[in-house]
């Protein structure tokens, strides 16, 4: 519907989406009922506006949220094992969210890889510079390395290194890089938790991770020891208070407590982790990075991203 730039019926909009039009009808009365698509009920005619189209539409690559609200689907196909955790208490595992690592990164595309080069790197002083005359990189819980491989193909003299729990992303994302010939980047299935070597990498990245990890506190510790004198690490996560109060009125509220109920929570949990939580919040988030030893930490945002926290704190030389 996206694709059509004026009112159509019914049958049209089936038509050209090539979907059956009983399904488009009802379909349509989601929309018309949420405020989303507007009827001319004389006609039975119906229009999406220009910015409803940009904010819900894949075919936007930045400010639209269809990407992230797929994760409503990939929730649903848990709902029973969630139900049993209320009850019984314990967490849902990874594997049982099957398309979580496609719709991730699909989401990373949106409000990481768009928006990387021109306002996410820029936000850590001086990054840009040195990847450009070649340093350390680290990635965690890196997925299928979207953000990473883009890094990659535009800073060749520097060396990239992406880290997750899960292999089948990995395996992915090791493929993508062999198809594009890339030689400076690898990925490896760990537990950036359990392993530290020391004074490793000049930059680290951890892009809306941290909260979901089975030991959050440990994965910041091992992250400042793995830092090199002089070097920075940029933490994205969500924007919100660690004080529920406070959380409300935020726009993406109850949808932020959904997806930590229904996978961040549970899924650290799942590991007999701390089960943080999506909505942990600014004030603890600030808390634990001083506690793993990081200072000057800088809380920034984005114009163009109501969803996230930057944290950058950059290491004494």
């Amino acid at each position: 519907m996206s694709h059509m730039n004026r009112w159509a019926t019914s049958a049209e909009i089936a038509e050209t989406a090539q979907c059956h039009e009983r399904y488009v009808r009802e379909w349509l009365g989601i929309m018309v009922t949420g405020g989303i698509v507007a009827l001319d009920s004389t006609a039975q005619t119906f229009f999406l506006p220009v910015h409803h189209a940009a904010l819900l539409t894949r075919s936007s690559v930045a400010n639209n949220f269809a990407k992230t609200f797929q994760f409503l689907a990939v929730l649903a196909e848990v709902e029973t094992p969630i139900v049993e955790c209320f009850q019984n208490g314990g967490g849902v595992p990874y594997e049982m969210f099957t398309r979580f690592h496609d719709v991730m990164a699909e989401d990373s595309d949106g409000n990481v890889v768009a928006a990387l080069f021109d306002t996410v790197l820029p936000l850590a002083p001086g990054i840009v510079e040195k990847l450009e005359r070649g340093i350390d990189v680290l990635d965690i819980g890196c997925g299928r390395g979207r953000a990473l491989t883009a890094m990659a193909e535009r800073f060749p003299n520097s060396r990239f290194v992406g880290r997750d729990l899960c292999r089948e992303p990995i395996e992915s994302a090791q493929a993508e890089i062999e198809r594009r010939g890339l030689r400076n980047i690898r990925f490896e299935v760990a537990d950036v938790s359990n392993e530290c070597i020391s004074n490793s990498f000049d930059f680290v990245t951890a892009f809306d991770v941290i909260h979901d990890q089975r030991d959050p506190a440990a994965v910041l510790a091992r992250v400042r020891e793995m830092l090199r004198p002089g070097g920075t690490f940029l933490m994205q996560d969500l924007q919100a208070s660690s004080e529920m109060h406070e959380n409300v009125g935020h726009p993406l509220g109850p949808f932020l407590y959904t997806v930590s109920t229904m996978h961040c929570m549970t899924v650290s949990l799942a590991q007999g982790g701390m089960g943080l939580g999506t909505v942990w919040g600014e004030q603890l988030a600030v808390q634990m990075l001083g506690e793993a030893g990081f200072e000057n930490v800088a809380v920034q945002r984005l114009d163009r991203d109501i969803q996230n926290n930057w944290y950058v704190s950059q290491i004494a030389g």
